[in-house]
């Protein structure tokens, strides 16, 4: 399974509505796990975003999958990095001429 970090903003709908959040944030690992993906970790952050998840998927195509079904609710935006762990980090370089 390959790792993604997701950057997530609250929309205008998200914030007025802000005491669904949890409730939101049940329903979205319900939906990474329907589509054969895992939401490892959750945080809510400072900053720029207002929340950054963690989580685990077959391919991209899955996980882009998640961030529409997740996205179509109108409650949040998101910016979904592909990360790649140490030893696919060392894999990477080793193979560069």
């Amino acid at each position: 399974m390959s790792t993604y970090i997701s950057l997530i903003s609250l929309t205008q709908k998200g914030i007025e509505k802000i005491k669904e959040s949890p409730a939101r944030l049940d329903q979205a690992k319900a939906v990474f796990k329907s589509m054969g993906a895992e939401l490892k970790e959750f945080y809510l952050v400072t900053g720029r975003y207002d929340m950054v998840v963690i989580s685990e998927a077959p391919d991209d195509q899955t996980v882009a999958r998640v961030a529409l079904a997740i996205g179509a609710g109108g409650a949040i935006r998101t910016e979904t990095l592909r990360a790649f762990t140490e030893q696919e980090y060392r894999k990477i370089i080793s193979a560069l001429p």
